[in-house]
């Protein structure tokens, strides 16, 4: 049986926390900066946990051996 391929671009947005959560960057933090809070900006920048509900989905189908 053939080894499942990893989507790459899955890979390169989402990565896995010690615990098994899945983290992402959170968006709108690229452009158009100027209109946006300063509050707003601020809590952008930290990575943001995927809901428990679409964890299932990252895992198996998009990083199977991540």
């Amino acid at each position: 049986m053939p080894k499942m391929k990893t989507k790459k671009s899955a890979a390169k947005r989402f990565s896995f926390t010690g615990s098994g959560k899945v983290k992402y960057k959170k968006q709108n933090l690229r452009h158009i900066l100027t209109k946006k809070s300063a509050k707003r900006k601020r809590n952008l920048r930290h990575a943001g946990i995927l809901s428990d509900d679409n964890v299932p989905v990252i895992k198996k189908k998009l990083l199977p051996y991540g």
